[in-house]
């Protein structure tokens, strides 16, 4: 069994698409509207913007932490938690061992929660 899909509540379809579109740097796969339904491709996994869909808490990988979070506040997006160690990666469980986990938390443009993920080395 394999994640096919995360919806995320839009109440502005053109907004909340602008902010993704801007977030992962990429395109909607498909925009459907009627009925109001916008898709993007995490990596395989599709993100649906959609008004009917609960809020959801989503984690994006990144490259670079503090650059991104940099370039959101820069475009005015709040940021709720700056870049900080979540937890250690001991051995491969979770994440390649070695490594520490970091995370930062962004609101989107609709209100909803946003984790951003780095896997680092550790210092």
């Amino acid at each position: 069994m394999g994640l096919v899909q995360i919806a995320q509540h839009a109440d502005d379809l053109g907004r909340a698409t602008a902010f993704y579109r801007d977030l992962l740097g990429a395109e909607p796969l498909a925009t459907y509207d009627p009925p109001g339904l916008v898709f993007f491709d995490l990596d395989g996994v599709r993100l649906l913007l959609d008004a009917g869909a609960p809020s959801a808490l989503h984690y994006l990988q990144v490259d670079d932490l503090e650059a991104t979070v940099a370039r959101l506040r820069t475009a005015g997006v709040e940021v709720r938690s700056e870049p900080h160690v979540i937890f250690g990666h001991d051995d491969d469980t979770l994440g390649p061992a070695g490594t520490d986990e970091w995370m930062a938390f962004v609101v989107d443009s609709e209100g909803n929660l946003v984790g951003l993920v780095e896997q680092r080395p550790r210092a």
